[in-house]
Formats: structure tokens, sequence, C-alpha cells
């Protein structure tokens, strides 16, 4: 019997940018398909038939932001938005709402593939592995890494990816420091394009779900000049 073929679905208003990177999709192998804007680029995404979202910004009928914001309300898959923008408030506006990673135009095709394989090849490790650790309390703070859900006051919080992995990370090792950098390199992998600045989006998005006061978190502590502390 023949293996599924990994689907990507590419969201791109310009044809020649989306059918360049379909071209280089299906020559690695992947099924494509193509969205020219927000609106059906949503429909298609919610469908349930791709392993992966490949995500312009600027769209026409609806942005990509509020894509990327229904799919991760809906849908757990990786989302890798695509800016035209040079602009810092676009990129953590992306991570903001969920996305897992972003480029920036132009970019080499050949390193949208190597992307797109990083994260598929993370996320299939992620959902094939089977915990054996035991659901982790903290206070009012759950964490369950077998169906990888996380409760406060026994009301389930939505977290993304990115977002639990982290979570899960730092409680497994409650009170050590860990700087940036190696929280980046440990949650998205040593070949992941972008900065840290991703990592401190995701503990403020982190912190807005999980503490009960986060301008004073007591779960995720900032160590001021080292990183980040999970007390336990």
């Amino acid at each position: 019997m023949a293996m599924k073929k990994t689907s990507i679905l590419i969201v791109e208003d310009d044809k020649s940018i989306a059918e360049l990177e379909r071209d280089y999709l299906e020559a690695s192998g992947y099924r494509t398909d193509i969205a020219d804007n927000g609106v059906t680029g949503l429909e298609k995404a919610l469908g349930g038939q791709f392993d992966l979202v490949v995500l312009d910004v600027m769209l026409p009928k609806l942005s990509g932001f509020e894509v990327c914001k229904r799919i991760r309300e809906e849908a757990d898959i990786p989302v890798l938005m695509v800016t035209a923008s040079r602009d810092d408030i676009d990129v953590i506006r992306g991570l903001d709402l969920g996305a897992d990673d972003y480029m920036t135009k132009p970019f080499k095709p050949a390193e949208l593939v190597a992307r797109i394989k990083a994260h598929l090849n993370r996320y299939e490790r992620l959902k094939g592995r089977k915990s054996e650790a035991n659901e982790m309390e903290f206070r009012e703070l759950r964490i369950d890494p077998e169906s990888r859900r996380v409760y406060v006051k026994e009301e389930e919080v939505a977290l993304t990816v990115k977002e639990f992995d982290l979570l899960y990370f730092l409680a497994s090792h409650p009170n050590r420091v860990f700087n940036k950098d190696h929280l980046f390199e440990r949650i998205w992998g040593i070949d992941a394009m972008g900065d840290t600045q991703t990592v401190t989006v995701h503990v403020r998005k982190l912190r807005e779900k999980i503490e009960r006061d986060p301008p004073n978190p007591s779960f995720i502590e900032t160590v001021w000049g080292a990183g980040y502390r999970f007390r336990g």
C-alpha cells in the first residue's frame, strides 16, 4: 500500500511566487494546493487535508494574520508565515497569533523547503512521542504531557504547539535558569531561522494564559541578565 504524501497548503495571491513554491515543494515529494486569497485559504486549511500551511501576510479578502488566528483556534498544524515587510512588528504579531515560523521575502525556495522539512519532522516527533511522565501539578497549574493539555484552576488553556513545548520544557526543569539562546535552540531547533525575540514573545503569551498576574509572574520568572526560570 502506497504511503500518503505529505500535503502542503500555499496561501499566496502572487501567482508567480505561489507556482515557484509549488514547483520546489512538489520536486521534493510533497503534494501541494494553492489558495489565492485568505477566505479560500482558511476554508482549505480547516478542511483537515493538510500537514502544514505556508501563509502570506498580505492577502485579499482576509489577511494572513486573521487566517493564522482562525487556524490556531481550530487546528493544530504548523503554520509558516511569509511577509514582504521587514518590520519587526509584523514578525511579532505573527508569532503572537500562533505562527510557528516566519520568512521574509525575497527568500530562496530551497530555504523554504528546508524550513518546511524541519517543522514537519519536529511536529511528527512531537505527535509520535509517548511520554512516560505523569501529570505535573504546580499550585493551580496542571500539565498533562501525554494529551498535551494545560489547565489553570481546572479550566483548560489553549496553547500553540510551541507554547506547550516551551512550558513543558521549563516545567520539567523547575528552578533552573535557561538563557534565551538555549531555549530557542531547544524548542525551535538548532537549524531554525529566527532569533531570541521569538522566545520573548512566547514567554509573554504563556504568562498571559497561565499567570494570575502576568506582569508579576509566579510561574515563569525573568532572571535579569540570565534568562528564564520556572518556579516549581
